[in-house]
């Protein structure tokens, strides 16, 4: 008889590919969140960034929740793996246009908030509309709802601690980032498989522990060609080295 304490292997190893992924994915989104505080005054950044994203957190974790309920209807399948895919592609064929600089502009009063209580809201609402993605993949790779929250409370922790060092990493190795896309697109075709699957149009369904397998290899693929490409030489604007301060501290 199996033990309630065991925890299966394949439960392990999703959570794992979640805090990696998680972790590539909101590195950038990290840097956009601490380019809006630098509006403010220097002796609030750090404050607002730390209010900012503890509240979307906390709503994070109850979108998360509500996803892992939502992902079991036939036609949130069909819209997240769309989604998904339009995110990959997205990705990829915006790469050749992806030569403007980010901006900090000054802090602005917002819906009767002050300037810096109005950049916080902003703070939390970019970080939401990041997410969407994350907690897409999440609830895509396991319906288990404590894998899901465990994996996306890990990668961000993980993300907040090293956020500098992440961030050149990601940009000096860009394969890295394009591997994380490479995913999304295939979760992306998996949830749609998922939704012709139920409405009877294929009559096969991929297996967990395949699409897991699939994933550990993309990850390898990715890191193993960012490695043999080497790093990219990318000079730092003044406003994100700026920013890559702020999330280090």
């Amino acid at each position: 008889m199996k033990s309630p304490l065991m925890i299966p292997g394949s439960d392990l190893l999703t959570v794992g590919l979640l805090v990696a992924l998680e972790a590539m994915l909101s590195a950038d989104n990290a840097l956009v969140m601490a380019v809006i505080v630098l509006g403010l005054p220097k002796d609030l950044q750090k404050k607002a960034l730390r209010q900012g994203l503890l509240g979307a957190f906390t709503f994070r974790i109850v979108a998360t929740v509500l996803a892992v309920n939502l992902i079991r209807l036939v036609w949130v399948k069909l819209l997240g793996g769309l989604y998904l895919i339009y995110l990959a592609y997205s990705h990829f064929a915006g790469q050749a246009e992806d030569g403007g600089n980010r901006a900090a502009s000054k802090a602005q009063p917002m819906f009767g908030l002050s300037a810096y209580w109005a950049t916080v809201v902003r703070v939390e609402l970019v970080n939401l509309m990041f997410s969407i993605d994350s907690i897409l993949v999440a609830v895509a790779m396991s319906r288990v709802t404590w894998v899901v929250v465990t994996g996306g409370i890990l990668g961000i922790i993980a993300m907040r601690l090293i956020a500098s060092q992440l961030l050149r990493l990601v940009e000096r190795y860009p394969p890295l980032v394009d591997g994380a896309f490479v995913i999304i697109a295939w979760v992306g075709i998996e949830l749609s498989l998922e939704y012709l699957h139920a409405i009877q149009v294929v009559d096969f369904e991929v297996a967990k522990s395949v699409s897991l397998g699939l994933i550990v290899v993309i990850f390898a693929a990715a890191y193993l060609y960012a490695r043999l490409k080497g790093p990219v030489a990318q000079p730092v604007d003044s406003v994100e080295e700026k920013a890559t301060e702020l999330l280090s501290d």
